[in-house]
């Protein structure tokens, strides 16, 4: 019994271990004002170049809006598709135009309010974490709106590479 309690006890105690190592602070990095704003900007900048008014929303790594611009002639309703494109490509970590055909049932998380299934949205990452998204709206169909994001990812896209650890 004792020979037994001895080859337990450190597989019993390892998790508590473990836990004793773990850091008891996370830190996460965060999209900047600034960044957001310049990434909006140069989308709204790539949209027009293609002759497309659109609306742009960055949102943080919560899905919490941080900017939209809405383009001179864009339709109002790019203000909320622009938000829910943002917002699901954040929560889903991944371009919407990959998952278009990925909810296709009834009931499927797809269906929940504010999800958007529609290309035009992909998340930021910086420093191997994901730290927000922009969402596109306005443009004749879902590529052309990612296109836009894409091109406004540019604009930032080497400052998000260094910004280390």
């Amino acid at each position: 019994m004792k020979k037994a309690l001895f080859v337990l006890l450190p597989v019993l105690c390892a998790p508590l271990l473990a836990q004793a190592e773990a850091p008891m602070l996370i830190k996460i990095p965060r999209l900047t004002l600034e960044a957001s704003e310049r990434l909006a900007q140069a989308t709204v900048t790539a949209c027009r170049k293609e002759g497309i008014q659109i609306g742009v929303t960055v949102v943080d790594r919560s899905g919490d809006a941080m900017v939209f611009l809405r383009d001179t002639l864009a339709p109002r309703v790019t203000i909320e598709i622009s938000r829910q494109k943002a917002y699901t490509a954040v929560n889903f970590n991944a371009p919407l135009s990959t998952m278009e055909n990925r909810f296709t049932k009834p009931f499927a998380v797809g269906k929940v309010e504010g999800l958007v299934f529609s290309a035009g949205g992909i998340p930021i990452e910086a420093a191997g974490n994901i730290v927000g998204a922009v969402g596109v709206s306005g443009a004749a169909t879902g590529e052309q709106d990612e296109a836009c994001a894409r091109e406004g990812l540019k604009a930032i896209a080497t400052d998000l590479e260094m910004a280390g650890p």
